[in-house]
């Protein structure tokens, strides 16, 4: 975890950044085609404080990848029956098969965290899962799983900021919740509860990489970088079908496009108002 107070990192220069970004995603995409032929399963857990910028890594992380392979799991609160089952389950059906990549956007790790700090489990369901995790993950990584689980860690200062600026945007309001807003309160309780979670469930098998997180276009090449390179693979590129050459007409005719309806050209309308003449129109 950054320290309280601690130096925020000098801001990644944009255009390496973009550039650093597109070239990881490319490899991304040959990651996922050597996934994909050689029925690899790979499970990546997204874990931190909130408003960390693990939404924004995932983001980046799919952006160019076959979403029919590359699934983000984000689970809703359970319902009273999944209250009911086995803690795991719930999970276990979001899982990939063969040739899939699944990504947690927070994951069983919730009752550790959350659940612990806000009350929401009792102390024996507690303890029964920092038990069982490790031989949870234990049990999918002998099945042939890829794992890996990632810990954002961003300071106190700086969560408190990115609270305060998506409260003043409208386009990202809808991100702040009153839970969101209990971490600010309940920092050092988040701390132990992290601190006991690492130490229990970090293991040889399944253990956490931590990712610095107070510049949020680090993190996103540095959690792609060390996924490509912490899984062997070879690159790979998908077959790609020739383009055929169109045949000659054979005199179909369509019906007039005035009996379909369009919709209107606003964006016609957007450039009018912003000076653009349309093209060839020189009074």
């Amino acid at each position: 975890m950054a320290a309280h107070g601690a130096k925020r990192p000098r801001k990644m220069d944009l255009g390496v950044y973009e550039a650093e970004v597109r070239r990881l995603q490319s490899e991304l995409v040959s990651f996922q085609e050597w996934v994909r032929a050689t029925g690899q399963r790979v499970v990546v857990v997204f874990e931190g404080r909130d408003a960390a910028g693990k939404g924004s890594a995932i983001k980046r992380i799919t952006e160019y990848l076959n979403p029919r392979a590359a699934r983000i799991a984000a689970l809703p609160a359970p319902t009273d029956r999944e209250r009911s089952q086995w803690y795991f389950q719930r999970y276990v059906g979001h899982l990939p098969a063969a040739g899939e990549i699944v990504l947690f956007d927070r994951s069983w790790y919730n009752r550790a965290g959350v659940e612990r700090v806000m009350g929401f489990c009792t102390d024996e369901q507690y303890h029964r899962f920092l038990a069982q995790a490790p031989v949870f993950e234990q049990m999918l990584v002998d099945d042939g799983i890829i794992l890996r689980k990632y810990w954002f860690s961003v300071s106190d200062i700086e969560q408190e900021r990115r609270f305060r600026s998506r409260a003043k945007d409208p386009m990202r309001q809808w991100k702040l919740s009153p839970m969101d807003l209990e971490s600010i309160t309940r920092w050092e309780d988040y701390s132990e509860a992290k601190d006991l979670m690492m130490a229990a469930t970090s293991t040889e098998w399944a253990p956490w990489h931590v990712v610095e997180s107070e510049d949020k276009r680090r993190s996103r090449v540095n959690v792609m970088h060390h996924l490509l390179t912490s899984i062997p693979h070879e690159p790979m590129t998908p077959d790609v079908p020739p383009v055929p050459e169109r045949p000659a007409p054979r005199g179909y005719e369509r019906p007039p496009q005035g009996d379909q309806n369009y919709v209107p050209d606003h964006a016609a309308d957007v450039l009018a108002a912003a000076g653009h003449r349309p093209k060839g129109d020189r009074s």
